[in-house]
């Protein structure tokens, strides 16, 4: 078994158990392995849709494609760890980064389904609670990630100011979140997104919430046409069901093509850390400002 990790060092190595109660106040260990929080809060998020992400996730180009741009961003970016993965469904990119970098990882998520998975696939650390539910103390986690999960909070900002007061004074955040707000469509009312963001948007929300972004770019360059061809336009016209039975397909990997020296280049730029202006989902990397909200208090600040 590996050493655990504590707050002031320690073993740096993604698969490092750690013992959360030096983090948190709201988690109990269970005899499973998984740690739990105390009470239930509701989200927006499909009932189904971990099983449905789990079934895409192994063959999809997108989800192998983002956590390959996450991790070159961690390589400019990175970070003393632990890395808290807020919302991280079935562990896929929590998985990839217990893999891919020299810090313990955590999985911080609601659904049971994605529990069960993220243990299937092998996470050491997992919590089955929201970011609230947990009560991680103030300024305890060094590194914290969500990646496509802003865009299902209907309050983004209450959402920023919790993970703010949970950020330790030298640590950073890392996310993703669909882009365009023209490529709006029925796929994203049946993920239960409240919006996609531009850069303008998401910086602002990030500075109004306390944070200093570091870098911000875009991923998946050539996707925006075909996204507004295949999903908005059908949304529009009102063509759901049949929408609906192709997004599997359309996460399925072809034959090489232009598309692979496409990807190659994106993750060149973000590697060399350079931005991408055009894309269908953002990515940014923050850090604490010295802007506080009002009513906000953090023991770091």
């Amino acid at each position: 078994m590996a050493e655990t990790q504590t707050p002031s060092g320690g073993p740096q190595d993604g698969r490092a158990q750690i013992d959360l109660t030096l983090f948190a106040d709201g988690l109990q260990r269970k005899p499973d392995g998984v740690w739990r929080g105390r009470g239930t809060e509701p989200v927006s998020y499909p009932a189904a849709g971990n099983d449905a992400c789990f079934a895409l996730e192994d063959s999809s180009f997108w989800f192998a494609h983002r956590n390959a741009c996450l991790l070159a961003v961690l390589r400019q970016f990175p970070t003393i760890g632990p890395f808290f993965d807020i919302g991280g469904g079935n562990g896929f990119v929590a998985a990839a980064l217990q893999s891919g970098v020299d810090v313990p990882v955590v999985l911080v998520e609601p659904g049971a389904d994605g529990v069960r998975h993220a243990r299937a696939r092998g996470l050491c650390n997992v919590v089955h609670a929201t970011l609230k539910e947990a009560r991680f103390r103030d300024g305890s986690l060094p590194a914290i990630g969500f990646f496509d999960v802003m865009e299902h909070i209907d309050d983004e900002q209450e959402f920023l100011c919790e993970v703010r007061r949970c950020l330790a004074a030298d640590g950073r955040i890392y996310l993703t979140a669909p882009a365009g707000r023209w490529l709006w469509s029925d796929a994203d009312v049946q993920a239960g997104h409240f919006r996609r963001y531009t850069f303008a948007s998401l910086r602002r929300v990030l500075e109004r919430a306390g944070f200093r972004p570091l870098f911000m770019s875009k991923m998946f360059s050539p996707l925006p046409l075909p996204l507004f061809l295949c999903r908005s336009l059908p949304s529009f016209f009102g063509l759901r069901r049949r929408l609906a039975r192709d997004y599997s397909s359309q996460h399925q990997p072809g034959g090489r093509t232009l598309m692979d020296h496409v990807w190659h280049w994106e993750l060149a730029r973000l590697a060399h850390g350079r931005s991408i202006s055009c894309g269908t989902s953002c990515l940014a990397v923050a850090e604490l400002s010295s802007y506080k909200p009002k009513g906000f208090s953090n023991v770091n600040q």
